[in-house]
């Protein structure tokens, strides 16, 4: 088929919005064998997906507001996805200093036995009280707190889960474009025309084409109503909210390897997280917002509520000056009007226009449930001929999580035996990014030197230039601040250098070809 797309082909479904709902159904619809077009106007996960807090988890505070199906849903989700990805998910442990003022003991103990009720527990520990006069997690809380409770959910790396899905949607033969965006849906009988139109050159889709579709899914996050109400006559028939979600990264606040998570006095909680070895993450707020307009960005009254949050609870304290990175996404949350953005559900709502060609829009969801809801959509289309394959992700592991049996530190150490040669927190950093697939990122290397240019302390040529050829990264930003969140350790002149490497040493579109090549199996 080449690099180009004629019109003269049908797609059976068009997946509009690369973040992680759309990757997730394009590809669940791809593992059964419908012919899938994701197209995403910015990079893969770049928004809404890589803003999250890191989390796989049920949502503890949901049970205050009753919503146990989606707690339930979200904890057997939970194992689904650390058994299928344990080289991007893993276990963390979570402790929470009890704070008398806010919610008395009994109701937290209560909260936490539902929530090891609701979950199956088989592969993480249960909750338990704990007195942090002698816990590791006690010292670096204020003298005045001693009890808390501790419990366990799952640390994930957002964007990659994202890439990932990509990457398998493209193995199982569906064409996924990045920088390209839907610029116009026509209902035209049992066919959707949909106009693609690709930014500065890097797509195969040269300037603007249109293509057909059998079902068009809009799951393009914050832009579903946009999309829904300027291209189809499609009416959500229900109230969805806009909310920023904001988060700060602070030097390294403690030495263990626990999580906090904070009551405030405004009921909300806070994720205090260990983040990239030398950091410590912390969020999220929830801010309702009227429109998307440009990139979303903290406000100094996000960064000053996060600081203090953390201050009521940590014995060092943080001010705005200490903040050395934020980031902010947008996310639509379903249910009636509300002032208090907290009391608003996490969990998703699909609506179909089930016409003679159907479009699917999907509203809100939480990172944790992505895998369901694209087997619910895939459920809604079951009747359409073709559609009628069965569910198949529940047990299929996304690429590099083959890693026979191992947690991920027992892989890093196996790399290290493999590879005598590589640094101990190399081999760590590449197992936690490419579990089994590191040895790809490793091919052709017997020494550090093979890896070719450093571009940062733990980035070399090598892994840059997998990320170019096979995880659809186009740019330093792809690859810094969502592949590999490298961007931390950088400063300005190292991005640049890899901006310069990208730009100069690798052929764009050539790359761009073979990508495209490669996802249509031709």
């Amino acid at each position: 088929m080449g690099g180009e797309i004629s019109e003269s082909e049908v797609f059976d479904i068009v997946v509009i919005g690369g973040g992680i709902n759309g990757a997730g159904i394009a590809r669940d619809a791809a593992g059964r064998g419908l012919k899938v077009l994701l197209c995403e106007k910015d990079d893969f996960g770049q928004h809404t997906s890589s803003a999250s807090t890191k989390l796989i988890h049920g949502g503890l505070r949901y049970l205050e507001n009753y919503h146990f199906k989606l707690v339930r849903n979200s904890l057997r989700e939970r194992e689904v996805l650390l058994r299928n990805s344990p080289h991007i998910i893993w276990p963390l442990r979570f402790v929470l200093p009890y704070d008398q003022s806010i919610r008395p003991r009994w109701m937290i103990r209560a909260g936490l036995f539902i929530y090891d009720s609701l979950a199956p527990m088989n592969l993480l520990e249960r909750s338990r009280q704990v007195d942090l006069r002698h816990h590791a997690a006690g010292v670096s809380l204020q003298a005045g707190l001693r009890y808390g409770f501790e419990y366990s959910d799952c640390w994930v790396q957002d964007s990659r889960l994202v890439v990932l899905n990509v990457v398998d949607a493209a193995a199982a033969g569906a064409c996924v474009l990045s920088r390209t965006k839907c610029t116009d849906l026509k209902r035209e009988n049992e066919f959707w025309w949909v106009t693609l139109k690709s930014e500065n050159d890097v797509s195969p889709i040269s300037d603007v084409r249109r293509i057909r579709a059998r079902v068009v899914v809009n799951a393009t996050g914050a832009w579903v109503d946009s999309i829904a109400r300027n291209f189809h006559t499609a009416n959500p028939s229900q109230t969805n909210h806009l909310v920023r979600g904001s988060h700060i990264v602070v030097r390294k606040l403690f030495d263990h390897q626990y999580a906090y998570i904070f009551q405030n006095p405004d009921s909300r909680i806070l994720f205090c997280i260990p983040y990239e070895r030398d950091f410590t993450l912390i969020g999220t707020t929830e801010v309702a917002v009227d429109q998307i307009t440009g990139e979303s960005q903290i406000t100094d009254f996000e960064i000053e509520y996060l600081c203090n949050a953390v201050n009521r609870y940590l014995n060092q304290t943080i001010t705005p000056q200490d903040v050395i990175w934020s980031y902010s996404g947008i996310r639509v949350l379903c249910g009636e009007n509300s002032r208090d953005t907290s009391q608003l559900s996490r969990d998703y709502s699909i609506k179909i226009d089930n016409s003679l060609a159907p479009i699917v829009s999907v509203f809100g969801g939480k990172i944790t449930t992505y895998r369901l809801l694209a087997e619910d959509v895939m459920s809604l289309l079951k009747d359409i001929e073709g559609f009628d394959k069965p569910e198949w992700t529940h047990d299929a592991k996304l690429p590099g999580g083959e890693l026979n049996g191992l947690d991920i530190a027992e892989y890093a150490k196996h790399l290290v035996e493999k590879y005598s040669w590589l640094p101990q927190g190399l081999a760590y950093r590449l197992a936690c990014h490419y579990g089994s697939n590191t040895h790809m990122v490793l091919k052709n290397c017997f020494k550090v030197s093979d890896l070719g240019e450093q571009f940062s302390p733990d980035l070399y040529q090598a892994e840059v230039d997998y990320l170019l050829q096979h995880e659809f990264a186009r740019s330093a930003e792809d690859i810094v601040w969502r592949r590999t969140r490298q961007g931390i350790h950088m400063d300005t002149a190292r991005i640049n250098r890899l901006n310069e490497y990208i730009d100069s040493t690798l052929n764009i579109g050539n790359m761009n070809e073979v990508a495209f090549n490669a996802s249509l199996h031709t």
